[in-house]
């Protein structure tokens, strides 16, 4: 979460975007975050050929015992999942833009009213 949060600043700031819309869309996508987590991880196992990711209590304990080791895995199935989501988002966002953008476009076709209406003065 922390490092989301400040990556989020960091490109808000650079791109001149709504600091508190960009925070909450991005904790608004935490849920898909953590649904994702295991299955990116899962995906970088099968991508790179590492040792699999330990899901039962044998296995975590026998990790416990060995920290550097622990830390090491961790660290290799994190920028692996890194690299899955970035080829699964590379390959998703144009599509979703694109579905997102028809949508939009006869959302504003069938309530003309949006179209024409100006800012309230003030």
């Amino acid at each position: 979460m922390g490092l989301t949060t400040i990556m989020v600043i960091m490109i808000a700031w650079a791109f001149g975007l709504n600091q508190i819309a960009s925070q909450v869309g991005a904790h608004a996508m935490t849920p898909i975050h953590l649904l994702l987590f295991i299955p990116f991880i899962q995906l970088g196992v099968h991508l790179f050929h590492t040792s699999r990711l330990p899901l039962s209590r044998q296995q975590i304990e026998h990790l416990s015992h060995h920290p550097w080791r622990l830390i090491r895995d961790i660290w290799q199935w994190e920028w692996h999942a890194l690299v899955v989501w970035g080829l699964v988002g590379a390959i998703a966002m144009p599509l979703i833009a694109i579905y997102l953008r028809r949508a939009l476009v006869l959302l504003m076709r069938r309530h003309r009213t949006l179209f024409r209406s100006r800012p309230a003065q003030g």
